[in-house]
């Protein structure tokens, strides 16, 4: 596979912003477990992904620090106004889906 021109990787940087934000501002009502039952991924693992990222070209972040990225505030501001509590279908599904998804290798 050959690399990225520096205009696709602009265009993807500005597909990803704009997921970013859909995540952030628009979509405040969709919650982590949630995404992580559906679809594999979380705010979480976008931003531990960014973390590992920065890490790999010699920048520092803490996971803190990356999910404000993802969250648009702190994590503990982020649950105090957008989340809501999971019901035990959900804990029992995102338990499946987090060992398929995130604890694999």
């Amino acid at each position: 596979m050959s690399s990225p021109t520096q205009t696709e990787i602009e265009l993807q940087a500005a597909a990803f912003r704009r997921l970013q934000k859909h995540l952030m501002q628009d979509r405040t009502d969709v919650h982590n477990i949630d995404m992580m039952n559906l679809a594999g991924f979380c705010r979480n693992c976008l931003s531990r992904w960014y973390q590992e990222a920065s890490a790999e070209r010699g920048i520092e972040m803490t996971k803190d620090e990356a999910r404000e990225l993802y969250y648009g505030m702190t994590m503990d501001a982020w649950k105090a106004d957008y989340q809501t509590p999971a019901d035990d279908t959900q804990k029992e599904a995102f338990d499946t889906a987090f060992k398929e998804n995130v604890t694999k290798g």
